[in-house]
């Protein structure tokens, strides 16, 4: 399977490659700007992707949009819970900045924040332990996302891809029916700015409709907040109901929508992004 690479500008991460067929700026480092922006452009224009997505602090923002970037969502407080952050498209080809789904999106995200709750936990039904993943997990773990995703933005399928991850700055939770894992999720935490992605959530086919999604992003909430975790968020796909439901029920707040921007099971899916603070 083809994997778009995680490189560095300087101190700057970026992930880029055909198979999202675009450049994300993960991290942007105060070093690199704003000479990240052109050198960005002509990454691009070289390998001819139609699209950057930036994570970029408040600082930068009104420079990227000086050279063509819009903000297609934003969380406040993101960084050390002060600084804002914000997702900003640049487009190279205008099939894959426009949707003729931005109704049917709305629609989504209005169903689902009408479920927002007053949060309850949820218990796990009888035969089904958690806990938390550790290296003898990896291969189980990329067993489960290879059945669950066809294909993924991110290796995800690759045991040593987990455990690189799970040295740095990856936790794992688990659902377990005897010595199988049913269901994982991932918390992503970014240790200095005490933020925290909420990701990849998956369960195995035949043991969905139990709660397991709700249930792991309780615990993962639980764990983040032991670890100093300020602002948690998630990039959940925007024609999901299950997973926008579940931000929502857990009184996520929707910022905004990340067009054409992810290539999941073959296709470019647009990405919600929710946020809330622990």
């Amino acid at each position: 399977m083809m994997n778009d690479i995680i490189t560095n500008i300087g101190n700057s991460i970026l992930q880029h490659g055909k198979y999202n067929d675009r450049i994300y700026l993960m991290k942007l480092s105060k070093d690199e700007f704003p000479t990240i922006i052109e050198k960005l452009d002509r990454l691009a224009l070289a390998e001819n992707y139609s699209k950057i997505i930036a994570k970029v602090p408040g600082f930068a923002k009104d420079e990227f949009i000086e050279n063509d970037y819009i903000v297609e969502a934003s969380i406040p407080r993101f960084y050390k819970y002060s600084e804002d952050v914000y997702f900003m498209g640049k487009y190279f080809i205008d099939s894959r900045k426009s949707s003729n789904k931005s109704e049917e999106i709305k629609k989504i995200v209005k169903a689902s924040t009408l479920k927002a709750s007053e949060e309850k936990t949820v218990e796990l039904n009888p035969g089904f332990n958690y806990r938390l993943c550790d290296h003898s997990d990896v291969s189980q773990i990329a067993e489960l996302y290879k059945t669950v995703f066809e294909t993924y933005p991110f290796p995800i399928h690759d045991p040593q891809y987990i455990m690189k991850t799970m040295d740095e700055n990856f936790v794992y939770f688990s659902v377990w029916k005897n010595h199988e894992i049913v269901a994982v999720s991932s918390s992503e935490m970014d240790i200095d700015s005490w933020n925290v992605e909420m990701t990849d959530f998956a369960t195995l086919p035949e043991y969905r409709g139990n709660g397991f999604a709700l249930y792991l992003l309780q615990q993962m909430e639980n764990e983040m907040r032991k670890r100093n975790m300020k602002t948690a968020y998630t990039i959940a796909r925007a024609f999901s109901y299950g997973m926008n439901i579940i931000f929502a029920k857990m009184r996520y707040n929707h910022s905004g929508t990340l067009l054409n921007n992810t290539n999941i099971s073959g296709n470019f899916e647009s990405m919600n992004v929710w946020y809330k603070y622990l």
